[in-house]
């Protein structure tokens, strides 16, 4: 039936389906489901050049598991104006592992991730820790990483003492200064190498090429990312530059 969950042998057919190149609408007929059913399935799945059945059954069975049911009065009103939950579960899933390959610690990365993703754009210590099924220390760890570089600030819980963490609106901008920031420390620590080895030495040359190619690098990124912030947030007063914060 339409309704039902997709089993094993689904998964197995909409392998088989992919690998002849059939699209989704004539994969989903062998099926009897609606085709947005096989192309949330694949999405959320490694999309269809790397969807694999068994790995598809295994997260699956993954999700059930780990995905807390909170009691109805502690979900929001507008929480059940959001996508599908499973949909939405299979977005954090990704934004954490891309977040994760710009240089972020896991842990990290699934804060600004479930935070990303928050209507409020902000959430207790407690809730990420419910959230994400890690102990409240591990959030602390990760929180005060975050707050170090300021893409993330803490208040206080309308509703109580907690403290409450709140997105950095700056927060895009924040990220490419950090990783300028990192470019430029190897940067500047390659061209010092490249002095003590010396020019006419293999590992000199080495780390000079490094260097000053970093070097470059993030001076351009410095002044391209500052100029499609001020394009975009336009004349609002605010004069935040990457300058300071790659230095």
């Amino acid at each position: 039936m339409p309704g039902r969950r997709l089993t094993s042998a689904d998964r197995q057919k909409i392998a088989a389906g992919l690998a002849q190149h059939l699209s989704y609408a004539d994969i989903a007929r062998r099926l009897n489901r609606p085709a947005s059913t096989v192309s949330r399935e694949v999405a959320r799945n490694g999309g269809p050049a790397r969807y694999r059945a068994e790995l598809a059954q295994l997260a699956t069975t993954h999700r059930a598991r780990r995905r807390p049911t909170p009691p109805a009065p502690a979900r929001s009103a507008v929480e059940h104006l959001g996508p599908d939950p499973d949909a939405a579960a299979a977005f954090v899933t990704d934004l954490t592992s891309a977040l994760v390959e710009t240089g972020f610690p896991r842990t990290a990365a699934r804060v600004m991730a479930c935070l990303f993703t928050s209507e409020t754009g902000s959430r207790t210590a407690i809730e990420m820790a419910q959230r994400l099924q890690v102990s409240a220390a591990t959030i602390s760890h990760a929180v005060r990483l975050l707050e170090q570089q300021d893409l993330i600030r803490r208040g206080r819980d309308d509703r109580g003492r907690r403290h409450r963490y709140f997105l950095d609106d700056k927060a895009g901008l924040r990220t490419v200064a950090a990783s300028v920031a990192a470019n430029q420390w190897f940067a500047a620590t390659a061209l010092r190498g490249a002095e003590l080895f010396g020019a006419e030495t293999a590992a000199g040359s080495r780390l000079a090429m490094a260097g000053r190619f970093l070097e470059r690098l993030g001076d351009d990124l410095i002044r391209s990312a500052e100029k499609h912030w001020h394009d975009m947030v336009g004349n609002s007063g605010d004069e935040y530059t990457l300058t300071s914060h790659a230095e």
